[in-house]
């Protein structure tokens, strides 16, 4: 198994947050010069690992042709923008927005006086031209929540899948199949490796157990 460390790389930024950014596939990013991030699984091209500011936020900006999935993992955001304007996120939340080929514009603001945490995802489409759309998830603690992908009855079918684990001490998890996975809160064990907070994995299956409450967002086809 492949492990990519967060704070091995270096740390970035925008506007009111601070970023280390795991994937960039050259799909979308091109060949740049190499950098020790990886490329995507599927049609997952991009995960960065935020941290807002106190009361920062990321300013309006667009997106389109561009499914853009954000996790929280502290705090709260409050979000801004042609998709449900005015929604808020709380920690654990997270939020789906399609942007398709009527594209959407969006701010996300950290409400708070403290330092909060968000993990960005971006799937390209495999159709293009879609209406625009958004849906808000609250995965359950003891379980695994899919938010994105699945067959034409999903809310966002596709063809690459995100699930949200939300692990308690003790509990096991198996996955057959390539998967890349992001541990981001708590700690386990990985095909027989300790992982950890900002550990980003890669392997053909999987079989995991929490060593303490753990936060995992699993992407495969």
């Amino acid at each position: 198994m492949e492990v990519l460390h967060r704070d091995d790389l270096p740390q970035g930024g925008f506007a009111g947050l601070l970023e280390h950014r795991l994937v960039k596939d050259s799909k979308v990013f091109g060949n740049q010069p190499k950098d020790s991030t990886w490329n995507g699984i599927g049609n997952f091209v991009y995960l960065a690992d935020a941290r807002f500011l106190p009361n920062g936020e990321t300013k309006m900006h667009p997106h389109k042709e561009i499914d853009v999935i954000s996790v929280m993992v502290k705090g709260r955001i409050k979000h801004e923008g042609s998709l449900e304007h005015g929604q808020s996120l709380d920690t654990f939340d997270a939020q789906v927005q399609r942007a398709g080929g009527q594209g959407f514009t969006h701010n996300e603001i950290n409400p708070d006086s403290i330092e909060n945490r968000m993990i960005q995802l971006w799937v390209t489409p495999e159709i293009a031209g879609q209406c625009a759309d958004y849906q808000v998830y609250q995965p359950a603690k003891g379980d695994v929540t899919r938010i994105y992908g699945g067959d034409a009855t999903a809310k966002f079918p596709a063809s690459t899948f995100i699930d949200i684990g939300l692990f308690k001490k003790g509990q096991q998890f198996h996955h057959e199949g390539e998967f890349l996975a992001y541990i981001t809160t708590g700690l386990g064990t990985a095909n027989g490796i300790s992982v950890t907070d900002g550990d980003l994995l890669r392997d053909s299956k999987l079989s995991f157990e929490a060593s303490e409450d753990c936060q995992l967002i699993l992407i495969h086809i």
